[in-house]
């Protein structure tokens, strides 16, 4: 299998994650942070530092990312 959640984040640079979680910290990371920062690396002629669709779906199932968030009334 590909990388974990873990592993391809610590290839981030820190200013670009700072920026798509905060305020988010405490949570876990949502799809759409994600999907920011995959559009940011193509934007930037950096794809390849994109996870792969696998990885992406393995980090849903697993619980390592969510899809999205329930709002707690």
């Amino acid at each position: 299998m590909g990388r974990n959640f873990e592993q391809w984040w610590s290839t981030i640079p820190k200013d670009l994650k700072d920026k798509v979680r905060r305020g988010d910290e405490g949570n876990k990371p949502l799809l759409n942070q994600i999907n920011w920062i995959w559009v940011h690396n193509m934007m930037n002629q950096k794809g390849d530092l994109n996870p792969t669709s696998a990885e992406l779906l393995d980090w849903v199932t697993s619980g390592q990312i969510e899809a999205m968030r329930q709002i707690k009334k």
